[in-house]
């Protein structure tokens, strides 16, 4: 439809402009034929022969044969005494020239288009008219060239029919070649709209091929869709492990206690048994109400995080060494060295401290829980930019590069990952990443040559 619209506003453009030049062209041929006339006749002209002699007539047919026109010679009344269709026998010869018609054109521009002249001609003609004057400036006449508006037109037909086949010809090309284009570009749009599809049946296998440079916008579109895909292949992946995990979480206490109950109803646990069978079902139930607790404090603590109106100023370099003294005996007991590395005078932030108390919490105890015995844990503070950095660090056992990018995943676990919950269910560090990220904050972890760090920030107090 461009491509249409486009070549019928050229087409009409052209149509427009080249009418306007034969009209020009015609203009200027019977402007320049009745010049020469009014100059040939105005030289010549005699009162005793007027414009009746025999070679007035041969000049203007002449002159009209090799310009294609007619040409009328009237006398000072407006009588036509010499017209160029059939000198010396024409049936114009002693009409009279409609009064006023020849009044139409203007002293700069006496040309008149589609005129009868009054009924002097059967069909529209474009004509000009000069008038002749003697050496003493009398008006001895005017002179009228005149041709026909059909004729006009009809020498731009076979120019015009060439170009509009020409223009055709171009047309069905350009058509041709958007449409090869249009199928081409459209080509990884169908594929993007199949994957699509296969994801909506939970499908993520499925990749669109790269055939543009990752530069252009349909090869940028090509591998951010590419990029998604994968995301969402992970999310699936983890949610089903999610699931998997949950699972096994809530049926291992739950068929635990199942089966000691029933033991203890048909009796197949002796009754000098049954208390040490009852403290295990109660172990249980304590279990399963930890792992429901915890699930809705996680909820509770990300939408207290997230509420700016909680939030408030105060020092992190004491909260940071208020948390340090509640390890003391635990870090005592494992031989650490514990070393705070803190700014000698105060850094204020803004945010919920509740909430960032739990994140310290949360990672000493997780470092001293995994850092090997007489090692060393260290906890930073530093500024940058207009943040406040927090890192804590221990020495111990390297957490798999496998498992680093799923380690702040909700129930994620692995053999060697670190679970902040003491019954390994894996809400810990999602709690932690949920409560930095309601903050608008950054959280990271390094692991390697067995030394792991967590760092993430918070913002300056203004």
């Amino acid at each position: 439809m461009v491509v249409c619209i486009s070549f019928l506003i050229i087409a009409m453009s052209l149509v427009g402009l080249g009418r306007s030049y034969l009209v020009q062209e015609v203009k200027n041929t019977l402007t320049m034929s009745a010049e020469e006339v009014t100059r040939i006749l105005s030289a010549s002209y005699t009162r005793e022969e007027g414009f009746e002699h025999w070679s007035t007539g041969m000049m203007v047919s002449s002159i009209a044969k090799s310009t294609g026109s007619q040409i009328l010679i009237s006398d000072a009344e407006g009588s036509v005494v010499v017209c160029s269709d059939g000198y010396p026998i024409c049936r114009h010869i002693g009409m009279q020239i409609p009064e006023g018609i020849l009044d139409l054109g203007t002293e700069e521009d006496r040309f008149i288009r589609g005129s009868f002249l009054g009924g002097f001609f059967e069909e529209p003609k474009s004509l000009v008219w000069r008038s002749m004057e003697d050496s003493n400036g009398t008006c001895i006449g005017c002179v009228i060239v005149s041709r026909p508006d059909a004729e006009i037109f009809s020498s731009g037909k076979i120019p015009g029919v060439i170009a509009a086949g020409v223009a055709f010809g171009v047309l069905a090309v350009a058509l041709s070649v958007s449409l090869l284009y249009s199928k081409l570009m459209a080509r990884p749009l169908d594929e993007i709209a199949e994957c699509s599809r296969r994801f909506a049946r939970g499908d993520f296998s499925q990749r669109v091929k790269q055939v543009e440079e990752p530069s252009s916008e349909m090869g940028a579109l090509i591998e951010s869709f590419n990029k998604m895909a994968d995301s969402l292949q992970s999310a699936e992946s983890r949610r089903s492990e999610f699931i998997a995990n949950i699972s096994h979480e809530l049926r291992t206490p739950m068929t635990t206690i199942s089966g000691f109950a029933d033991g203890i109803l048909d009796g197949t646990i002796p009754r000098e048994d049954e208390e040490k069978y009852l403290r295990s079902i109660r172990d249980e139930t304590r279990r399963l109400s930890r792992l429901v607790r915890d699930m809705l404090d996680v909820s509770q603590m990300k939408a207290r995080a997230a509420d700016p109106s909680r939030r408030e100023v105060f020092d992190i370099c004491e909260l940071l060494l208020q948390t340090l003294l509640s390890f003391e005996s635990r870090a005592t007991a494992k031989g650490l060295d514990v070393d705070p590395m803190m700014p000698d005078n105060s850094v204020m932030v803004r945010a919920n401290k509740d909430a960032i108390t739990q994140v310290i919490y949360n990672l000493i105890d997780n470092a001293v829980k995994f850092a090997s015995p007489n090692t060393f844990l260290t906890v930073r503070l530093y500024k940058q930019d207009g943040k406040a950095y927090i890192s804590i660090k221990d020495e111990g056992e390297t957490i798999p590069p496998d498992d680093l990018p799923f380690i702040f995943d909700r129930f994620h676990k692995s053999d060697r990952s670190r679970s902040l919950d003491k019954d390994g269910v894996g809400l810990g560090l999602y709690l932690v990443k949920s409560i930095i990220n309601g903050h608008d904050e950054d959280i990271g972890v390094k692991s390697e040559n067995g030394s792991t760090e967590f760092v993430f920030t918070l913002s300056l107090a203004e």
